[in-house]
């Protein structure tokens, strides 16, 4: 296909021009199994999309039939999902470490035709939850067995699809399934002109430029990577590196030297923390007070980081705590917060580097609409807004109204000048025994500003007073009594800043992590409160009444242990 002649629509369209202007530019890269890095042209990239193209559109689906995508990042995942597109499909991306029984209900309930599968740890017993007649697609390095297609042979026995699809703006691109703390996930319908707005608009925030260089790290399945990464990389042009594992995050930072970073606040922890255990941590505190080794000694950790040449930085997806904010000030690199949904394309609101404003997120961003309603929720609107939850419109028009404004659930305030700061959810609101509401989130955000604790969870629904279930951070437990004093001074301090009916009655310490293996996080790592608070419901009672004002509960498999 020649390059297009009129402005591109879609991510797809632009995907076409730079594949045309500059097809042996390197588009993605990742790291192969010998150490060395694996690079995918523009062009390889197209042929290969093709030729996977062709393949789909010989199973002779119905016109914008649902495909799945279950695989952790890899060049091959955007290379699928372009796949799709081209064939006349709509693609259904599926988070890798879900659970085989939710995976199996998201296949059903997205009624899939067709799934690529990339590296999975349980693909085995996912397999088992895969309807009959679903072509499945082994991703290279993906599993192998019998019923699966190889994508190396796919591509020597199909040729390029000579017309791929050149779907129009307004049809349905993409169903991403929220990772609802509770209940089933909903499937989030979006089109590819919200998608190429919310990207548009971003490469505008940002000024990409096909110099840029990104790195890959949060889940595909999740809108902000796939907004910031996959849109954002098929409207600019700018390279993509993929990390391939947590545990090798530095060192393929250190590769890519990225100019662009997207991440959770846990990966800007991780690095903090990488620092930290390398032994760099221990002077560093000290050599920044110095007036002219300070700024060298910042630039050689960031340089060490990889994260040296990163021109703009935003995290996401929850709080980053203000001490890290603050750690990565410290070194030169600012680090800003956005706020979006995957039921606006993540496109809401985001910090400005030129504008910080300590405890709020940001800014709107151009286009979008806030006000709020009810109890202080978030209300947006913008073009970049959902086409609906997949077969449920019951559940969609709970949450856009006439006006066109989407009810996000959050809680929030808006200062004068327009600055969003996030104060909880309105469904974690909860009420006590006395008739009282309580908004948990700040509370939770100030025992997680406490060095000592990594997670707090505030429960409190029909009793007299509201208590925290909180975990500790990394070396925290073997130095009880300290903790215990430290939190029981913080807990006074505390109280003496809330009001009568939010005060806590006491603090526990908790051990069992709070991790997705339990069920006490969702794939992308939300907190299912229901989950926590049924584990220790039968307690709560019995501390309350203990007298003491933290409270250390130790597990069964921790006492066995010790």
């Amino acid at each position: 296909m020649g390059a297009l002649t009129t402005q591109p629509e879609t991510a797809l369209e632009s995907f076409f021009r730079h594949e045309s202007l500059r097809p042996r530019s390197d588009f993605l890269l990742e790291p192969g199994r010998d150490g060395q890095l694996v690079r995918y042209s523009w062009a390889e990239v197209g042929d290969q999309a093709r030729r996977i193209a062709r393949y789909l559109q010989s199973l002779d689906l119905p016109a914008a039939s649902n495909i799945g995508l279950l695989s952790k990042n890899c060049a091959h995942w955007i290379i699928a999902d372009l796949a799709i597109w081209m064939a006349g499909h709509v693609s259904v991306p599926l988070h890798p470490h879900l659970t085989p029984d939710a995976a199996g209900k998201l296949i059903e309930h997205a009624e899939l035709r067709a799934l690529f599968i990339g590296p999975l740890p349980a693909w085995s017993k996912i397999a088992d939850a895969v309807p009959d007649g679903v072509a499945c697609v082994s991703l290279p390095n993906g599993p192998k067995g019998q019923g699966l297609a190889g994508w190396e042979q796919l591509l020597t026995t199909c040729e390029p699809l000579a017309e791929p699809v050149l779907p129009r703006p307004e049809q349905l691109a993409t169903i991403i399934y929220t990772s609802g703390t509770t209940g089933m996930p909903k499937g989030v319908m979006l089109s590819f002109a919200s998608m190429f707005l919310a990207a548009t608009n971003y490469q505008r925030l940002f000024v990409i430029s096909a110099t840029d260089r990104m790195l890959s790290f949060q889940s595909l399945s999740h809108i902000g990577e796939r907004q910031f990464i996959e849109q954002s990389s098929l409207l600019g042009g700018q390279q993509v590196y993929f990390v391939e594992s947590a545990e090798t995050f530095v060192r393929d930072a250190r590769c890519a030297r990225p100019t662009l970073l997207f991440g959770s606040p846990r990966v800007w922890q991780q690095c903090m923390r990488a620092v930290e255990q390398s032994g760099r941590g221990r002077w560093l505190k000290l050599a920044l007070r110095l007036p002219v080794i300070g700024p060298w000694q910042a630039r050689r950790v960031l340089a060490w980081l990889g994260l040296d040449q990163v021109r703009y930085a935003v995290s996401g997806a929850a709080r980053l705590a203000p001490a890290v904010q603050q750690w990565f000030a410290r070194l030169g690199l600012v680090v800003v917060e956005g706020y979006g949904m995957t039921e606006n394309c993540g496109y809401s609101h985001l910090g400005r580097p030129g504008r910080p404003k300590a405890g709020y997120i940001g800014l709107p961003n151009p286009g979008v609409e806030c006000r709020l309603g009810e109890q202080g929720e978030i209300l947006v609107r913008s073009k970049s807004l959902m086409m609906g939850y997949f077969k449920e419109p019951a559940r969609t028009a709970e949450v856009l109204d006439e006006q066109g404004f989407l009810h996000t659930g959050d809680v929030g305030e808006i200062d004068q000048e327009g600055f969003l700061r996030l104060t909880g959810r309105v469904k974690d609101i909860f009420k006590t025994s006395r008739g009282r509401y309580v908004v948990p989130a700040p509370i939770e955000q100030a025992l997680m500003d406490l060095p000592e604790v990594d997670e707090a969870c505030v429960v409190g629904q029909d009793l007299p007073q509201p208590l925290a279930l909180v975990r500790l951070g990394d070396g925290q437990y073997e130095r009880a009594d300290a903790v215990r004093r430290a939190l029981a001074e913080a807990l006074e301090r505390l109280n003496a800043t809330l009001a009568s009916s939010e005060r806590l009655g006491c603090v526990v310490v908790v051990d069992t992590p709070w991790d997705v293996d339990g069920g006490f996080r969702t794939p992308t790592h939300k907190l299912r409160r229901n989950v926590v608070e049924a584990t220790w419901q039968a307690h709560f009672h019995d501390w309350l009444v203990s007298g003491q004002s933290v409270v250390w509960h130790q597990s069964e498999q921790r006492q066995e242990t010790t």
